[in-house]
């Protein structure tokens, strides 16, 4: 299906905009070539790993390989809004579809500058972002109280161990309460990733390390990440909680399991059993890795949801697609009902596709804050 997919654009710009050009014919028989080659960019990550989701060659050649096919992808958009426009003018002028030859070297150029762009934006060390929260039912002791989120980290051969300790540098120096990590630690198997993902076992906070799963951990033996991600000291809320406590006042953390789990056959968010044997009344803070549920944990009560998995949508007008998948969640904060839910774009990316404009990379800085009126 996904050679379909990706087929088109690669049609798309070797006959509408390669072919069409002044050049020679052995010159754009290479260039025709090499779009192929670029444009099936997965099922070479597959014969690399096994695995589409994990490319496994030298990083400089994973960055190439996203700049060209972010190129086809933008050129590709580029060229179909030319040839849409020339066929305007033919209709209104009643003259042949003509598209001048300047303007495909344009399209050409600016597809490749924004591909660059945004490779380069999302391969940066997220900066902090500082996100002042007001949450229903926050006891006074925990007003102030800092929290800093990570998700959708994606270690891999593109975001590997220098990115990582880079990342874990920046957030320990934030000094929080607790850190939370929300899904999508990696991309690869333990064997492959085991010395990418060693520097988190060096975060720390007051509060500890809290995680839970993303999809793509049950897409390389979970059961073996889970293990490892325990022994790196994350304490690990698999449709489970834990309470901290400031005196006698009390805030609850839970986590759920990953919607896609029981297609790897393992259990699914179970949000009763996550918030078993919690008070009545507690205010919780919920780890869910999509979003898509936060009106069902807003019905239950939840005051703040924690989520990833969007990646904030990467570019404009592929985040309002994005949308569409996950109930219309896709970047930064929400009010669903009374609950607060905050959509992070992410701390790394895919390195299938990465490209980011205009929706940064993140790790987020929560200040909670009591609600006063409430």
């Amino acid at each position: 299906m996904h050679r379909l997919v990706f087929g088109v654009p690669i049609l798309v710009v070797i006959l509408n905009w390669l072919w069409p050009l002044p050049l020679p014919v052995a010159v754009k028989i290479c260039g025709a070539l090499l779009v192929i080659v670029a444009g099936f960019y997965y099922d070479w990550c597959r014969l690399s790993s096994g695995s589409m989701f994990a490319p496994e060659f030298p990083r400089p050649l994973i960055i190439l390989f996203n700049w060209a096919f972010g190129t086809i992808a933008l050129l590709t958009i580029f060229q179909i809004a030319l040839d849409l426009g020339a066929l305007i003018v033919a209709l209104a002028t009643w003259q042949p579809v003509s598209i001048p030859t300047n303007a495909r070297v344009f399209a050409g150029g600016m597809a490749a500058l924004l591909a660059a762009i945004g490779v380069a934006n999302a391969l940066r060390i997220p900066s902090v972002r500082n996100v002042s929260v007001t949450i229903r039912g926050l006891p006074p002791a925990f007003d102030g109280y800092r929290l800093v989120q990570l998700t959708d980290l994606h270690i891999s051969r593109l975001f590997s161990t220098r990115w990582a300790q880079s990342v874990v540098e920046r957030v320990n120096a934030v000094g929080a309460d607790v850190i939370v990590v929300t899904g999508d630690f990696i991309d690869g198997s333990v064997a492959m990733r085991r010395a990418d993902v060693a520097p988190f076992a060096q975060l720390h906070a007051p509060d500890g390390v809290l995680a839970i799963p993303g999809n793509h951990e049950y897409f390389f033996d979970y059961d073996a990440w889970m293990k490892h991600l325990s022994a790196l000291g994350f304490r690990l809320l698999l449709n489970s909680h834990i309470i901290m406590t400031r005196g006698t006042d009390t805030l609850v953390f839970a986590g759920v399991t990953d919607r896609s789990a029981p297609r790897y056959g393992q259990a699914g968010p179970d949000m009763d059993a996550a918030l078993r044997d919690c008070a009545d009344g507690a205010c919780v803070v919920l780890l869910d890795h999509q979003p898509g549920d936060a009106r069902t944990a807003a019905a239950r009560g939840i005051a703040l949801q924690l989520s990833g998995h969007t990646h904030g949508g990467m570019l404009p007008g592929l985040d309002r697609l994005v949308a569409r998948g996950n109930n219309g969640f896709v970047s930064g904060r929400y009010t669903v009902g009374g609950m607060v839910l905050y959509v992070s774009n992410g701390t790394g990316l895919w390195p299938g596709f990465a490209l980011r404009l205009g929706i940064p990379s993140e790790i987020t800085l929560f200040h909670l804050k009591t609600d006063r009126a409430g």
